[in-house]
């Protein structure tokens, strides 16, 4: 009995002992695993890309504003451009509108109500860094087929993306697809209509006139494509400093669609910018450059600057897209008038002073209020 007792005791024993190095043995495995889980999270690679994208409203060219530019035989616009030129090279894309068309000299110059522009002007914008174009509102068609076929030739020798106007239907059906810093993005452009003229039936790809059935085509062609897409609206109502149903209607529309960016022009004066959903929608940056007399506190010689950072987060291979540093810049279009409207410029307020307008400081707040109508948290530049 007693070495029956002796055994068992020694069975337990061995159980026992091998229970605990079995415990033993599996916690050196964990320790030995989780070093392993920590390599796997780190290899995890997130990858980063940026770009800079920079924009500004109408250009509209009336002939005070091309005479004023006529010197020693030739247009010079880079005078007018000049405080404007340091700030656009700080980014990698810049918008503008080029509402009066640029058919140049050859067709002849006009002004209001039919304009036809200096392609002189065109030069002096990329020279400043503009590189997205506009060529999508109501004054495409004012000076007919010949105007937009000249506009067509002049836009493709320049290195620039342009949108909303073409001279065949194959450009029109091909979206541009471009990349800057990893990020590849595509601009669409429509107008409301051309001021009654019409555009031609067999030759629609003129000038691209708004439809919600146009856009969505457009749109689902080439959303898969890019990482960031920007359509530029013409629309709304001129001088009207509040978007219309419509405006707000198609931005809803829009924004449902995935559309990134959106950029109205037309009003010629500042609307709010807001966000729906992802969508950036700034309703109107107003007038660029022009000659447009206001009757109504310099509403459109006040006019807006915007700017925002293009974020791409790529992580596990899926990609991200968010927009940030959104920012916002008050310009002045100056001139001077007499029997002959002289030295247009256009001038950030944070370099205004009372020589340009002795009540700027009180403009700026009225247009700022103009602007944060829908978003008290909008940043905007100070005012010098």
């Amino acid at each position: 009995m007693k070495r029956s007792k002796f055994y068992v005791l020694i069975l337990i024993l061995v159980i026992i002992l091998s229970v605990l190095c079995y415990l033993i043995v599996k916690d050196d495995n964990f320790k030995e695993e989780k070093p392993k889980e920590i390599k796997e999270v780190k290899k995890e690679k997130v990858k980063e890309e940026k770009l800079s994208l920079i924009m500004v409203g109408d250009a509209l060219l009336h002939s005070s504003l091309y005479n004023d530019a006529y010197q020693n035989g030739a247009y010079d616009f880079t005078s007018k451009l000049e405080l404007i030129k340091p700030i656009v090279q700080n980014y990698d894309l810049a918008f503008y509108n080029q509402e009066s068309i640029l058919g140049g000299t050859s067709l002849g110059l006009s002004s209001y109500p039919t304009f036809n522009s200096p392609q002189e002007f065109g030069d002096a914008m990329i020279d400043a860094g503009f590189n997205l174009v506009s060529l999508a509102n109501n004054h495409t068609m004012d000076r007919g087929l010949k105007a937009i076929e000249s506009s067509c030739n002049y836009w493709k020798t320049k290195d620039v993306l342009t949108a909303g106007s073409y001279c065949s239907r194959e450009d029109a059906d091909n979206i541009q697809i471009k990349e800057k810093n990893g990020i590849k993005y595509a601009l669409l452009a429509y107008t409301y209509g051309t001021n009654g003229i019409s555009v031609p039936q067999d030759k629609p790809y003129l000038v691209n006139l708004y439809s919600d059935e146009k856009a969505k085509a457009d749109i689902e062609k080439v959303r898969d494509k890019v990482d960031l897409l920007i359509v530029s609206m013409h629309w709304g109502t001129e001088y009207q400093s509040e978007p219309t149903d419509e405006q707000k209607r198609e931005a809803e529309f829009l924004s449902s669609l995935g559309v990134d960016i959106i950029i109205g022009t037309h009003p010629h004066v500042i609307e709010p910018i807001t966000y729906i959903g992802n969508t950036l929608v700034i309703y109107s940056l107003g007038n660029f450059i022009s000659a447009q007399s206001t009757s109504n506190d310099y509403n459109t010689i006040v006019e807006l600057m915007t700017s925002v950072d293009v974020v791409k987060t790529t992580k596990n291979g899926q990609s991200e897209i968010k927009l940030e540093n959104l920012n916002n810049e008050l310009l002045y279009n100056y001139y001077k008038k007499g029997s002959r409207w002289t030295d247009f410029k256009v001038i950030p307020f944070s370099q205004m002073n009372e020589s340009y307008n002795p009540d700027y400081k009180r403009l700026y707040e009225k247009y700022s209020s103009i602007v944060r109508m829908y978003n008290p948290d909008i940043n905007i530049n100070p005012c010098a």
